[in-house]
């Protein structure tokens, strides 16, 4: 039984789970372990530092052990955000039973846009059995009554392998674009690490035994980054920021090796329900190209200067965010 106002925390090699119960809402989030690959992004956006990695073991360029994350019970604040990121949907989190987001349901964060939406006249049922058996992650099935193809949405990875694997009776909208490259001659000589990680099968091992890239399955979730042994190395610098005047100095870290990485992946830009937080240009300052974040930025501004004109002009009070 949870003690009031303190995070209790349960791990066991399949998933971990927090809780807090406090006056009026009990908070229950939970980690599937089996789910997690231990990508960049949970302890690249964790605003409080709460997340952090934990290593896979290899033996002989084979992933023997599966990399993963941890929590720390007493940084965690329940937010949401890595919920809402996550791009395996390994995450749950409920208040008092239900499940919520509290950075979604507070306007704090936005919802990523992606979808995968099926045509049951465009699809030829009699591949229903391969378009099964080759999603990744096993959220498509048949349902024999009213003879047509489900999907869990709420687990689904956006992969692509049912778009292609159905002719495009499957469309998949990915919310992440940007890119991910192989450079085979700088691998590790004999290791498969990152086929045996990725969650979509966009690294995986061909019929002669080589490691090959089909990169338009990859959902840039960074795992293969992190188990590669070759590993990234990073320098700080700093982002201006101005709105209304006032400029904000934010610390950012950056590759500097990526030209000698066996991999490597690149968010550009991310579609995404408007929002007008700080958090998340933060956050997207932490996973995503400069860019990417100095759009937001840009966006926000755009956005406080429409809200002002509207205000002055009577339309309605000023808000400020």
């Amino acid at each position: 039984m949870s003690k009031r106002g303190l995070t209790q925390k349960r791990a066991s090699e399949s998933q971990i789970v927090l809780e807090r119960a406090m006056v009026t809402r009990h908070y229950l989030m939970t980690w599937d372990l089996e789910r997690c690959v231990g990508c960049q992004i949970g302890p690249e956006i964790c605003p409080v530092d709460a997340i952090t990695h934990v290593d896979a073991v290899l033996e002989n360029g084979r992933m023997v052990k599966k990399q993963a994350v941890d929590i720390d019970k007493d940084k965690c604040i329940f937010c949401g955000e890595c919920m809402e990121m996550c791009p395996v949907s390994a995450i749950e989190l409920t208040v008092n039973g239900e499940p919520e987001n509290p950075v979604i349901r507070y306007d704090a964060f936005p919802e990523l846009v992606e979808s995968n939406v099926f045509n049951k006249d465009a699809f030829d049922f009699k591949r229903k059995d391969f378009v099964i058996n080759n999603c990744p992650t096993h959220v498509i099935s048949y349902d024999k009554k009213e003879k047509t193809m489900l999907v869990d949405d709420a687990h689904c990875i956006r992969c692509r392998q049912c778009e292609v694997a159905s002719d495009g009776a499957f469309q998949v909208e990915q919310p992440w674009k940007g890119k991910v490259e192989l450079r085979r001659e700088k691998c590790v000589e004999g290791c498969l690490a990152c086929a045996d990680i990725c969650p979509t099968r966009a690294l995986h091992v061909d019929e002669k035994g080589e490691l090959v890239l089909a990169d338009y399955y990859c959902i840039k979730c960074g795992a293969c980054m992190q188990i590669c042994p070759v590993k990234a190395e990073f320098e700080e610098y700093e982002v201006k920021a101005e709105n209304f005047g006032v400029t904000k100095i934010i610390k950012h870290e950056r590759i500097t090796n990526a030209d000698d990485l066996p991999v490597f992946v690149e968010r550009w830009r991310v579609a995404h329900t408007p929002v007008q937080s700080g958090a998340w240009t933060q956050a997207l300052l932490k996973v995503a190209d400069d860019k990417a974040g100095m759009m937001e930025i840009d966006r926000k501004r755009a956005l406080k200067r429409r809200d002002l004109i509207t205000a002055l002009k009577g339309g309605r009070d000023l808000v400020e965010d």
